[in-house]
């Protein structure tokens, strides 16, 4: 019997420990809250020829993280990374010429944002979804 509960004071202790481990560690660590969110758009050329590329990302108090031109060649697809603020809506525009794409969405609500714009020849396609929430 002895044995028995040698095992379970061992097995409390264990526990306990490993319990502890969790805490400690999310203490040293920021709840996200002030984290700011991050835009990964990809923008797809599937026109006969290059385009230049207009490539703006806004937040709602007008602050510009982005702006920049870039050409993207026929069939070619370019990826744009951008850092914007903790909070608020921030909006992503890229244009050119004739055409324009647009996504936008709440840093409060998702801290990754994965946005693609594809164009062809007939069309501006959009697309855009959060992939990692807060």
């Amino acid at each position: 019997m002895s044995a028995l509960r040698d095992v379970g004071v061992h097995r409390r202790h264990f526990l306990a420990a490993a319990a502890a481990v969790p805490l400690a560690g999310c203490s040293t660590f920021s709840s996200g809250e002030d984290d700011p969110s991050r835009l990964d758009l990809t923008v797809q050329n599937d026109r006969d020829g290059p385009v230049t590329v207009d490539v703006s990302v806004v937040g709602e108090d007008g602050t510009t993280y982005e702006s920049t031109s870039d050409q993207v060649d026929s069939g070619v697809a370019r990826t744009f990374d951008v850092t914007v603020g903790a909070s608020g809506r921030h909006e992503a525009t890229v244009s050119s010429g004739d055409w324009e794409g647009r996504v936008a969405w709440q840093a409060d609500a998702c801290s990754l944002f994965d946005g693609s714009v594809r164009v062809t020849a007939e069309s501006v396609e959009v697309a855009s979804e959060c992939v990692q929430q807060r």
